[in-house]
This record gives structure tokens, C-alpha cells and sequence, in this order.
């Protein structure tokens, strides 16, 4: 009987090893193992525990546990255990190995030597791992950077490259090799990737293609010491004189607390500079410069630190960035309610300014308007606008001290669909009939407020008064519409000196997503409050301002700003108060949308990389049109001209794509014209197309993207210290032609030394014991 079980038993082989991984294999083979044990032990526990003789507890248990150990490898040998193995069977699959071809290659981060050198000594023909690889397997190289290609040798590798696709190039080698048995695929790279490819659609591909990625990657996680101009934020179109506030991110190794010069240059002339200290403990430094624009049409920028002392990388100290300076002429209507000395201040104040006009629309009586600055004699002539394309002709809108009343429920919708759908710019200056006191709560325009309006009931503010004095904040520092800074004095300290103005608009809350620029609080010997009421340290904002929709709302609830022009500590000569609106009036013009917006996608490239233009096409009441018929005329720097037909991209209403590859150097002009059944309308954008430094941004070793692409294809990642095991690696995926190997753990040496171990050690345990 006892035969017979053991015979039932030897058919079930317990694998204990798959591909190299623990396995628990069959359950049952594991049950009758742990189970045979068991029963075996009991017998040896009963005999130690019933003969007790001289030996302790301990002893009991040190030498029982010592037999079971025995009986399990014994019990688990009968089973005749295998270890099974998955390897590719030699020169029957391929091997991709991808090499980075791009100039960050050259950067020498490694000791003295570059990136390239590890490629062409590690992968070269005449290396030890290459030879390794084609023992295992048919490789095939490729190399990549722009685009990728077949490659001959590591040795045939330029490293001139200004861009790194890194993930097109392994889909377009999996592509390439799809018709083969694929064991996996190689890349050598520092991870750098300027393309616009999703990673994660990439990846997701490779993952339900079952292809391994094994990712090397070169060249120092951390720099020693480097400076880098990483990023510029900046508006890509401004008006002609206008000031442009630029946003950029310094980052710095091994230069804590030092002190550097940003400058900025256009076309070599030095146009503005700042000072940028390196903050000890961080790696990056924010810094704000202001450039004003007097060059009007594509201007390049560049954003440059000087090389310092011993740096790693000198490519990557610069950034350039291309601002389109449109020289418009940008119309603002002002409507005012009352005759006031605002009007007349605020339209000296931009008289001088050639791109900026007021339309003034003035109520003198009931039913009766003063018309200033208007373009034909039928402008406004039936008062404030009553269609969305008569009100849609302006860039930007002021309300002063006029009631909610004044409008119409449909003009007060037609006001916050000119901020939220057109794109316009909003001013809402304070007075009697502003705010609250003009009974726009509850109105379509309160929402797109960045103050919030409360009830008549809550607020009752015809009685309501302070003084102000102005203060900057932090956000309003780098604002273009708050710098009145000179030579003597800062922008900052300017503002406290300012005269104080007053409002009778009370504010209590800004809404969440409101900025603050400037803040009023009730200066020493001023008042604010109603009749007999005393508000100690009152503040409420100057100039706040929000995002809504598409374009931007700005409120100054103060009804005397005139003060900062006429206030007798004010000099004749002084002209903040002029700097200041126009600027105001520039700033909520900025960045309105025309009914033709073309953008292009990215616009500076390397000269033959694809440029994506997308058009947005809009009615006179700027809903998206889909019928037009779209064209872009692409001019050349040398004047030849090309014209692309925009097709309607069916997925977005109103939206039409195409795309150009500019051969020649310089800047590009695309001019879009969209022919619809009313008319033509059109818009113009510029390219820049030269050399970029893309490639020495961010140009350490990218080891997480390397590390993600490797785990989440089921390869690894190797360092130059390690990858001396990828061809064993890459020979036991189970990618490709494979073949089985098993391997007997019952009758190898160690089994039989681990037999031996524990019997002799329970002979040695009683002889120390004198139990023997």
C-alpha cells in the first residue's frame, strides 16, 4: 500500500522555478509535501518527547526541529523537483538596440569623456558586449535623435542631432521589426525626449505587443555645477511701446547663494537686465524682468546669463523666445453715466498713445449721449450697442459710474458674453452707480465681476466713504500695469508716496480666484465708513482682476484716481498717472482674439521639423464656424511664398489644421484668410525656424522616464555600471523563438550536502549535549 502511494505521488513533478520566479506550482504536490512531512515528524516528535532521560525541554525541541527539517527535504526529493527555464534559442530572434544620436550626447559628464564615448566603446564594433549580443542574437542598430534610421555601426554616429524623439524612434524600430521573433529592444540614450508624443500611448502599445524595453541609461543623474535659463513665460504678441513682463526659471548645481546678471537682448542690443540670486538649498530661481517693445513686428528675444566659472554644460545658458509687436490701433469704449473729471483724464492720458483709442459714450440727460472719438457719424448714435456684433467691434470695454438699470437684461448677458466668449477686456471703475451701489447684484455681469456685489440691503452704500491710500502687492510687483518704477525710486516704494484717493464703493471679499495687484488701506488721519461710523485700518482692493472665460475683467473701485495727476504734491511734469492708463488700456487689449485666431504648434523649430498650424474661425457674433473655407500663405526669410488649404478638423467645431516644414533659417509669416458666405476675415502669426539648444535643456540623465519605460514594457534598466548582464537578461524573456530547459533540483550536490548538514548536526547537538 505504502508503495502504491508513493508511486501515485512520483507522477506529480513540482516546478518550483518558472522563467526564474518562485512558483507554488500544483497545489496538490505542495499539499501532499507539507502533509507527508507532517506526517513523518509526528513519529520523531512522540519518540523525543516520551524519552526523556537527561535532555531538557530545550533539547526536546532544538533536536525535534533539527529531524523535521530532515524528513522535509527528504519528503520534498520524492517529488523530484525541477527548475524550468525559458531561454531564447541563440541567433534564432532579433535584438533591436536603438543609440541616442543627438548633440546632448556630447556633453562630458563622465569624468573627462562624453556620452558618446560610452556608445562607441560599449557598442562599438570591436566591444566585448556587442559580441556578446550577437552570440545571442540577430541585432539590428538603429540610431535616432530627429528621426530614426538603420545604422551600420556605432562608429558611423554624428551626434548632430538637435532634437531626441526618443519614444517615435521605439515604435517606428518595433515597426520595423514587427515581420521578426523579437526578443526585446535596447535604447541607449540620456532620456532626454523633446517630441510631443504621448508616453503613455507609447507605452500602452508596447505593453499589448509583449515587447520589452531595456533602457541604458548614460551620462550623470546630477551635474556638479551648471547654470541653466530652463524656462521663459512670456506673452507671444504685445502692443507697439507696450512693456512685457517676462517669467524666468533660473536653475543652478553647486552655485547656492551666488549672484548672476540675466540680460535680455534683442538682435544683440541689450533692451533690459536683473539681478538673479541663487537661493541656498534650492535648485531653481524665479526671476521677473520687464522689457518694453518699441520695434514693431516679430521680435526674438533672448534671455541669456553669462558663462560662469567652471561650468558643465555652456549650451544650455540661454533662451530665446519670439514676441510678435503688433503695431494696432486697439478701440476701447468707455460708458459713463455722469459727467465727471475721470472722462476727461482718462482720455488725455491716452491721447498721446497712437494704438490706443477711446470711444466715449456719455449720458448727459435721459435718452441723450455725448459721442467722443467715434469712426463714422452712425457709431453708438442709438446709445449703448443692442447686438453682439456692434458691441464685438471693440477690444475692450469701461463702465464707469452707470447703474445696472441703464442695461437691458440682454446687454448685461451681451457684456459678460464680450468678456467670457469674445475674449474682451473689461474695466469697471467705481462711483455712486458702481458695484453694489449700482445694483449689479444678482445681474449676468456679477458673476464675471473679480469683487464680489452684494444686496442694496447689505450694503447701502450711498452713504459709504474711505480713503485709500495704494499699496503694491506681491503679485502686482511683476504686473506690467503697476510698474511706474524710475531710475531714483522703485516701483514699490513709488506707490505708498502716491496720493490718496477715494471710494464709495465698500468691498468686503475678493472671490477665490481673483489677483490683487493693489491695495487701498485708510491712511493715518483719513476715514472710511458711513455717518458716525469709524472702520480702524480699513482695506479693500485698488485694482483686482480674474480670468473669466476667455477674456479678463478688472475692477478699481476708486472714483478719483485723477488725484495721482492733479493732487498739488504731484509735479507738473509727472506722468504716472498717464503711464499708468495707458498701460491699463494696454493690458486689457493684450491678448483679445480676433475671429481668425492661427496658432502654430511649436513656433520656433529646427529648420525641416514639422510646423502644426491650427486656425480657430469665428462669426460676427463669434460662434465657430464650420463651413468656411480656410488658407494659409507661408513666407519665406528669402520671400518665396507657399499656400496651404486648413482642413476643418471634424472633432472641433470651428477649428482648422494643417501643417508646413520650413527648409530655410530665419522667420516665417503666416498669413490665414477664412472665406465665409458674409466675407473674409484673416490673422497673421509668425514662425521662427533656426538651430535650437533643445537638446542642453533639462540635460541630465532623465532616469525616471528610462526606469518607466523599462518597467512598464517588462524590461529593466541598466547604468553604464551594469549593463554587462543584459544579454542574459534579454535571453531568458520568453519574447521570440525560446526553448525550455529543465533542470533536476532533487539530485544536485547541495540537496545532498543539505542532507548531510542536518544529520550530522543532530549527531554533533548530542554529543555537545552528552545525550549521545
Amino acid at each position: 500500500m505504502l508503495s502504491g502511494l508513493f508511486e501515485f505521488l512520483f507522477k506529480y513533478r513540482l516546478a518550483v522555478f518558472e522563467e526564474g520566479e518562485f512558483t507554488l506550482g500544483a497545489p496538490l504536490p505542495l499539499i501532499l509535501i507539507v502533509g507527508g512531512a507532517i506526517v513523518l515528524a509526528v513519529p520523531a516528535m512522540t519518540t523525543y518527547f516520551r524519552v526523556r532521560g537527561k535532555s531538557s525541554a530545550r533539547d526536546r525541541v532544538v533536536l525535534t526541529a533539527i529531524r523535521v527539517a530532515l524528513l522535509t527535504v527528504v519528503v520534498g526529493c520524492l517529488f523530484r523537483p525541477m527548475l524550468l527555464l525559458s531561454e531564447a534559442v541563440p541567433r534564432r530572434n532579433f535584438v533591436g538596440v536603438l543609440l541616442d544620436d543627438s548633440r546632448s550626447m556630447r556633453i562630458a559628464d563622465r569624468g573627462d569623456r562624453a556620452r558618446a564615448d560610452f556608445v562607441r566603446d560599449t557598442l562599438g564594433e570591436s566591444s566585448a558586449l556587442l559580441a556578446r549580443l550577437r552570440e545571442r542574437f540577430q541585432v539590428r542598430l538603429f540610431k535616432f535623435g530627429t528621426s530614426s534610421a538603420r545604422a551600420d555601426s556605432a562608429g558611423g554616429l554624428t551626434f548632430e542631432d538637435r532634437e531626441t524623439r526618443l519614444v517615435d524612434a521605439v515604435e517606428a524600430a518595433r515597426q520595423d521589426l514587427d515581420a521578426v521573433p523579437l526578443s526585446g529592444l535596447v535604447v541607449v540614450s540620456d532620456g532626454a525626449d523633446n517630441a510631443l508624443t504621448e508616453v503613455n500611448d507609447a507605452l500602452l502599445n508596447l505593453r499589448a505587443r509583449g515587447v520589452p524595453v531595456f533602457t541604458v541609461g548614460v551620462g550623470a543623474e546630477r551635474f556638479q555645477r551648471d547654470i541653466e535659463v530652463q524656462r521663459v513665460e512670456v506673452a507671444r504678441q504685445v502692443l507697439l511701446g507696450g512693456t512685457l513682463v517676462a517669467d524666468v526659471i533660473v536653475r543652478q548645481r553647486g552655485f547656492d547663494g551666488d549672484t548672476v546678471p540675466l540680460v535680455v537682448e534683442d538682435e544683440g542690443r541689450i533692451v533690459a537686465s536683473a539681478t538673479v540670486r541663487m537661493p541656498a538649498g534650492t535648485e531653481a530661481a524665479p526671476v521677473r524682468v520687464t522689457v518694453r517693445m518699441t520695434e514693431p513686428g516679430p521680435r526674438v528675444l533672448a534671455f541669456r546669463i553669462p558663462l560662469q566659472d567652471r561650468e558643465q554644460v555652456v549650451e544650455n545658458n540661454a533662451q530665446r523666445s519670439l514676441v510678435t509687436v503688433r503695431d494696432n490701433v486697439e478701440r476701447v469704449l468707455y460708458v459713463e453715466g455722469e459727467p465727471r473729471y475721470e472722462v476727461r483724464f482718462i482720455r488725455a492720458a491716452v491721447e498721446a498713445d497712437s494704438n490706443v483709442q477711446v470711444v466715449l459714450l456719455q449720458r448727459t440727460a435721459e435718452g441723450k449721449f455725448l459721442r467722443l472719438g467715434v469712426s463714422t457719424g452712425d457709431e453708438l448714435v442709438a446709445g449703448f450697442p443692442k447686438t453682439r456684433a456692434e458691441l464685438y467691434r471693440y477690444r475692450g470695454i469701461i463702465l464707469g459710474s452707470i447703474e445696472a438699470s441703464f442695461f437691458s437684461h440682454d446687454q448685461l448677458t451681451m457684456l459678460s458674453d464680450f468678456v467670457s466668449v469674445r475674449g474682451g477686456g473689461l474695466l469697471l471703475l467705481g462711483g455712486r452707480r458702481s458695484f453694489s451701489e449700482g445694483g449689479y447684484a444678482g445681474t449676468p455681469l456679477a458673476d464675471a465681476m473679480p469683487v464680489v456685489v452684494e444686496g442694496a440691503a447689505i450694503a447701502d452704500s450711498l452713504t459709504f466713504f474711505s480713503d485709500l491710500v495704494a499699496s503694491i502687492t506681491p503679485a502686482g510687483l511683476g504686473h506690467a500695469v503697476t510698474q511706474i518704477g524710475t531710475a531714483r525710486v522703485s516701483t514699490a516704494d513709488r506707490w505708498p508716496q502716491m496720493p490718496p484717493v477715494t471710494s464709495v464703493n465698500r468691498i468686503r471679499r475678493v472671490k477665490p480666484g481673483a489677483v490683487v495687484l493693489l491695495n487701498g488701506r485708510m491712511p493715518q488721519g483719513g476715514r472710511a465708513g458711513e455717518p458716525g461710523e469709524t472702520l480702524s485700518g480699513y482695506e479693500q482692493p485698488i485694482v483686482a482682476y480674474q480670468r473669466f472665460g476667455r477674456g479678463l475683467v478688472v475692477a478699481m473701485p476708486v472714483q478719483d484716481d485723477w488725484q495721482w495727476k492733479m493732487h498739488a504734491d504731484i509735479p507738473v511734469e509727472d506722468l504716472t498717472f498717464d503711464t499708468f492708463w495707458r498701460q491699463m488700456l494696454r493690458w486689457i487689449t493684450s491678448d483679445v482674439p480676433g475671429r481668425v485666431s492661427t496658432r502654430a504648434t511649436p513656433d520656433q523649430v529646427n529648420p525641416r521639423s514639422s510646423v502644426q498650424l491650427r486656425s480657430v474661425v469665428l462669426d460676427s457674433a463669434y460662434l465657430r464656424v464650420n463651413d468656411a473655407k480656410v488658407s494659409a500663405i507661408v513666407t519665406a526669410p528669402s520671400g518665396a511664398q507657399q499656400t496651404l488649404a486648413l482642413d476643418w478638423a471634424v472633432d472641433e467645431d470651428g477649428e482648422y489644421r494643417g501643417s508646413f516644414v520650413p527648409s530655410e533659417e530665419g522667420v516665417y509669416r503666416v498669413s490665414t484668410k477664412a472665406d465665409m458666405a458674409y466675407g473674409a476675415v484673416g490673422d497673421e502669426t509668425f514662425i521662427r525656424s533656426a538651430p535650437l539648444d533643445a537638446e542642453y535643456t533639462l540635460a541630465e540623465m532623465r532616469r525616471p522616464l528610462m526606469q518607466r519605460i523599462a518597467d512598464e514594457t517588462g524590461g529593466r534598466f541598466y547604468t553604464p555600471e551594469t549593463v554587462g548582464t543584459l544579454p542574459e537578461d534579454i535571453a531568458m524573456t520568453k519574447r521570440g523563438v525560446t526553448v525550455i530547459n529543465q533542470m533536476d533540483l532533487w539530485d544536485m550536490p547541495v540537496i545532498f550536502l543539505l542532507l548531510v548538514g542536518l544529520a550530522s548536526s543532530e549527531w554533533v547537538y548530542r554529543k555537545v549535549r552528552g545525550l549521545a
